[in-house]
């Protein structure tokens, strides 16, 4: 069996491809990024843009299922390239669906995200019948906008004719935030939530889900497999919430990580002042962690057989945090002029929300 994985050299995408080259497929990995691990047997890297669409038809010859899980601007300055994110996401799935009918690819597995139903608003236990898509225009941010649009196409491809015989079968997970050994991106923005711990907002008891790499892996392989005849093509044209099984309270479980982070608060405090525009690029992130939003998995059980391992969030994120740099006796000093910055944006940002409020009831 060949496989190609888009976003091949992401985190997700190298331990995907890397999981399905020990099943024994013959696995692509596209992406414009290297990955930073060495490959493993049975696996090939190929450096191209899936808005590349003569690349992406020339690597996709004799392939027998593609993994879609390459995206763009889920966080950070990312976000404000309207028209990368755009072309990307959209544009970038268009061609993987026109390549797999041109190819003759039956099988397309689409990593989608739950922020195509989320936009901030409560959802305890939501599941895939009961929680519509949400009004494109009422998406916060353009990665959730062009996901969700991304995801309808991938769905709405499903029993498309190829050009040589068959139909193509699609799918879509929407996984959780992601986590596991050696994740950086979810994780940063953990950590970001995490400085952010101190400040009273939203719902205290707010609770949500995560879910470990390898339990995602393990829903992209299953998902494969119930595209097959042989699984009766169960999850042809279906979309299914992934997660651990379980939710978390962030605020519960940041407390303990307070003491253990003592050592590096200060270098969070004394770090550049783009800190703090970070929370204004990311009003997804305090929309996370302020409002309960968790997703029922029994359609990923029942259909895919889908069975998540337990593993510990805590642990993840402690190793995270063990592995970031101290701040050097140098960089102490010359980083004093940025730490009273760094304060005195606070302090500003935290009084223009006050004055937005006031004026708001008044008004």
């Amino acid at each position: 069996m060949h496989a190609v994985v888009t976003g091949g050299g992401g985190y997700f995408g190298f331990r995907l491809g890397r999981a399905l080259a020990r099943e024994g497929w013959t696995v692509i990995l596209l992406d414009m990024n290297k990955p930073t691990c060495d490959l493993p047997d049975r696996a090939i890297f190929h450096q191209s843009d899936i808005r590349d669409y003569s690349s992406l038809y020339k690597v996709c010859d004799g392939v027998d299922c593609v993994f879609h899980t390459a995206s763009y601007g889920m966080s950070g300055p990312e976000q404000l390239r309207k028209e990368q994110v755009e072309s990307i996401n959209v544009g970038g799935t268009q061609n993987v669906i026109n390549v797999c009918k041109e190819r003759s690819i039956s099988r397309l597995v689409y990593t989608s995200t739950i922020n195509v139903v989320f936009t901030g608003k409560p959802i305890k236990e939501g599941d895939e019948k009961s929680i519509p898509f949400v009004p494109l225009d009422v998406h916060i941010d353009n990665y959730s906008r062009t996901k969700a649009i991304a995801e309808q196409m991938v769905l709405s491809a499903n029993g498309c004719s190829l050009k040589d015989e068959g139909l193509l079968r699609t799918c879509v997970l929407r996984p959780s935030g992601i986590y596991g050994p050696g994740e950086r991106r979810h994780l940063h923005r953990v950590n970001v939530e995490r400085r952010l711990f101190s400040f009273s907002f939203g719902d205290p008891h707010a609770r949500m889900n995560w879910v470990h790499v390898d339990n995602l892996v393990q829903a992209h392989t299953l998902a494969a497999q119930a595209l097959t005849s042989q699984r009766s093509c169960v999850a042809s044209g279906q979309a299914y919430f992934i997660n651990d099984g379980t939710s978390v309270n962030l605020f519960e479980w940041f407390t303990p990580l307070v003491s253990f982070t003592v050592v590096l608060s200060k270098e969070n405090l004394q770090s550049s002042p783009h800190r703090l525009s970070l929370l204004c690029l990311n009003g997804h992130l305090s929309k996370n962690i302020a409002v309960t939003h968790t997703f029922k998995i029994d359609k990923a059980r029942k259909e895919l057989g889908y069975c998540p391992k337990p593993y510990s969030l805590m642990d993840s994120v402690e190793q995270y945090l063990k592995v970031q740099k101290p701040p050097t006796q140098s960089h102490l000093i010359n980083s004093c002029w940025s730490s009273q910055l760094h304060v005195l944006l606070l302090l500003l940002f935290g009084l223009t929300m006050v004055l937005l409020i006031y004026f708001c009831v008044l008004n």
